[in-house]
């Protein structure tokens, strides 16, 4: 794929992620309530799209409680504010084992495996515009812990999201991964051309440095469209560098929670940054009516 810089820019904010930072960051919401108005924040601040997981309200711990989702979802599409939601898939995928001499059984309070119907009973409930398909397996981080996403698994779920007319983010964390998306695509388990979110510097997955990302650039069909973003200090870098690669961009707390060194930020100001970064390298940030035109996603009404 040559290098050409893309010209009109979408920017999805994830908006609190599952990851362990709801005591790090006061900005970091946790309630539906807070959750959606924070989306409703990064809406009003230039992003077209919001990435959303869900927490218990009391804890911050990562949660798959339909009912969240539910009111999460609601308070969104009631909003004034426009935006294409896209919910997460991916929990329920979680393995943590044993010691190094006694892997088996599982460390049952870091293991969270559920079937495919489980996995997507939000998505089927909510009916995101966009829900996200982990298309693979990993070591995710902790020494123990596999992020667990077989092939079966993914023609289940993938074919399910099909079904309900909901477009899968692919969200790739290596060449491998956009490898089997391919894969996906060509047995008709997914619809071509397809939605790809590569996810830089998540350890042990591809890391972030350029040679890398372009290798996953390179590995995106040339009919499809993607994103990227980065981890940290290197979430507004890659801003500029996916969209120099041809590519659309996220931002949001879940994968950083700084505006400034020692400056914590909102979601909002996250978005604020990247769309100023976008427009001057003399894009434009289009909003969620032509991001549903370029995918083919078609509005849900709230309910």
């Amino acid at each position: 794929m040559p290098l050409e810089m893309l010209r009109e820019v979408f920017v999805t904010c994830a908006v609190t992620g599952s990851g362990g930072t709801q005591d790090r960051s006061p900005h970091v919401p946790r309630s539906p309530r807070e959750i959606a108005e924070s989306a409703i924040e990064a809406a009003k601040a230039g992003a077209a799209v919001v990435h959303c997981h869900v927490r218990d309200p009391e804890t911050g711990a990562p949660s798959r409680e339909l009912a969240y989702y539910r009111e999460v979802t609601e308070r969104i599409r009631d909003a004034e504010v426009d935006v294409v939601l896209n919910l997460t898939a991916g929990m329920g995928g979680d393995i943590t084992f044993g010691s190094t001499e006694a892997p088996l059984p599982v460390n049952a309070a870091g293991t969270d495996m559920i079937g495919a119907a489980e996995r997507v009973a939000h998505i089927a409930e909510c009916l995101p515009e966009i829900c996200t398909l982990d298309c693979g397996t990993m070591n995710f981080a902790e020494a123990d812990y596999v992020m667990t996403n077989t092939p079966g698994m993914l023609r289940d779920m993938g074919a399910r999201m099909t079904a309900l007319g909901v477009k899968p983010e692919i969200e790739a964390f290596d060449t491998g991964h956009l490898w089997f998306a391919r894969q996906l695509v060509k047995e008709g388990v997914l619809e071509g051309p397809a939605l790809v979110q590569l996810c830089m510097g998540v350890p042990w997955g591809a890391p972030d440095d350029l040679n890398t990302f372009m290798a996953m650039v390179n590995n995106v069909p040339d009919d499809w469209c993607f994103s990227a973003f980065a981890l940290g200090r290197n979430q507004m870098p890659y801003v500029a560098a996916s969209v120099l690669a041809g590519g659309n961009v996220r931002v949001g707390l879940e994968d950083n929670l700084f505006l400034d060194k020692g400056v914590l930020a909102t979601n909002a100001q996250l978005v604020e940054r990247a769309v100023g970064i976008v427009e001057s390298l003399g894009a434009k940030v289009i909003g969620p009516s032509a991001v549903r035109e370029k995918l083919g996603l078609t509005k849900r009404a709230p309910r």
